[in-house]
Protein backbone atom coordinates (compact mmCIF):
# COMPACT_ATOMS: atom_id res chain seq x y z
CA UNK A 1 0.00 0.00 0.00
CA UNK A 2 1.18 3.31 -1.06
CA UNK A 3 1.68 6.80 1.26
CA UNK A 4 -0.66 7.99 -0.70
CA UNK A 5 -3.11 5.12 -0.39
CA UNK A 6 -2.53 5.12 3.55
CA UNK A 7 -3.17 9.34 3.56
CA UNK A 8 -6.59 9.01 1.79
CA UNK A 9 -7.40 6.29 4.54
CA UNK A 10 -6.76 8.58 7.37
CA UNK A 11 -8.58 11.11 5.54
CA UNK A 12 -11.60 9.50 5.23
CA UNK A 13 -11.15 8.04 8.71
CA UNK A 14 -11.77 11.50 9.82
CA UNK A 15 -14.78 12.15 7.70
CA UNK A 16 -16.13 9.77 9.46
CA UNK A 17 -15.00 11.28 12.97
CA UNK A 18 -16.55 14.73 12.18
CA UNK A 19 -20.12 13.38 11.99
CA UNK A 20 -19.59 12.47 15.63
CA UNK A 21 -20.70 15.05 18.16
CA UNK A 22 -19.79 15.26 21.88
CA UNK A 23 -23.32 15.20 23.45
CA UNK A 24 -22.85 18.10 25.73
CA UNK A 25 -21.31 20.56 22.91
CA UNK A 26 -23.04 20.92 20.11
CA UNK A 27 -18.98 20.45 17.85
CA UNK A 28 -17.66 17.07 16.58
CA UNK A 29 -15.11 15.37 18.71
CA UNK A 30 -12.55 16.22 15.46
CA UNK A 31 -12.80 20.00 15.99
CA UNK A 32 -13.11 19.96 19.88
CA UNK A 33 -9.77 18.21 19.63
CA UNK A 34 -10.40 15.21 20.97
CA UNK A 35 -8.52 13.13 18.62
CA UNK A 36 -5.27 13.48 19.09
CA UNK A 37 -3.84 10.90 16.39
CA UNK A 38 -4.95 8.89 13.69
CA UNK A 39 -2.57 6.08 12.32
CA UNK A 40 -3.18 3.27 10.02
CA UNK A 41 -0.94 0.87 9.05
CA UNK A 42 -0.24 -1.43 5.54
CA UNK A 43 -3.43 -3.91 6.73
CA UNK A 44 -5.22 -1.45 6.73
CA UNK A 45 -6.10 -1.51 10.69
CA UNK A 46 -6.35 1.55 12.03
CA UNK A 47 -5.83 3.31 15.86
CA UNK A 48 -7.08 5.97 17.02
CA UNK A 49 -5.78 7.94 20.15
CA UNK A 50 -8.40 10.03 21.46
CA UNK A 51 -9.27 11.79 24.42
CA UNK A 52 -12.41 12.88 26.12
CA UNK A 53 -13.22 16.74 27.73
CA UNK A 54 -12.65 15.34 31.41
CA UNK A 55 -12.21 11.93 32.83
CA UNK A 56 -15.85 11.65 34.47
CA UNK A 57 -17.45 12.81 30.77
CA UNK A 58 -20.80 11.16 30.69
CA UNK A 59 -20.13 9.23 27.12
CA UNK A 60 -16.63 7.51 28.51
CA UNK A 61 -17.93 4.54 28.24
CA UNK A 62 -19.45 4.66 24.59
CA UNK A 63 -18.32 7.70 23.05
CA UNK A 64 -14.64 5.22 22.17
CA UNK A 65 -17.45 2.44 20.93
CA UNK A 66 -18.93 4.53 18.42
CA UNK A 67 -16.05 6.39 16.98
CA UNK A 68 -14.59 2.58 16.21
CA UNK A 69 -17.97 1.31 15.04
CA UNK A 70 -18.28 4.07 12.97
CA UNK A 71 -14.66 4.05 11.26
CA UNK A 72 -15.12 0.20 11.08
CA UNK A 73 -18.20 1.07 8.26
CA UNK A 74 -15.50 2.48 5.89
CA UNK A 75 -15.07 -0.25 3.64
CA UNK A 76 -11.31 0.28 3.33
CA UNK A 77 -10.79 -0.20 6.69
CA UNK A 78 -9.95 -3.90 7.67
CA UNK A 79 -10.46 -3.48 11.69
CA UNK A 80 -9.97 0.12 14.03
CA UNK A 81 -9.33 0.08 17.91
CA UNK A 82 -9.49 3.61 20.17
CA UNK A 83 -7.58 4.15 22.97
CA UNK A 84 -8.21 6.52 25.27
CA UNK A 85 -5.45 8.96 26.98
CA UNK A 86 -5.73 11.82 29.25
CA UNK A 87 -2.04 12.67 28.01
CA UNK A 88 -2.06 15.56 27.35
CA UNK A 89 -4.97 16.69 29.33
CA UNK A 90 -7.64 18.40 27.17
CA UNK A 91 -8.29 22.03 27.12
CA UNK A 92 -9.92 24.27 24.95
CA UNK A 93 -6.59 25.41 23.48
CA UNK A 94 -7.30 22.22 21.64
CA UNK A 95 -10.31 23.57 19.85
CA UNK A 96 -9.88 24.38 15.90
CA UNK A 97 -10.42 28.37 15.13
CA UNK A 98 -13.91 26.65 13.67
CA UNK A 99 -14.85 25.47 17.29
CA UNK A 100 -13.71 28.18 19.58
CA UNK A 101 -15.74 30.56 16.82
CA UNK A 102 -18.95 28.35 17.26
CA UNK A 103 -18.81 28.51 20.72
CA UNK A 104 -17.96 32.07 20.84
CA UNK A 105 -14.36 32.27 22.15
CA UNK A 106 -12.88 34.44 19.78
Amino acid sequence: MTEVEVQEIGDKVIEVIKTIYDPEIPIDIYELGLIYDVLVNEDKEVKILMTLTSPNCPVAETLPIEVEEKVKTLEEVKDAEVEITFDPTWSQDMMSEEAKLELGFL
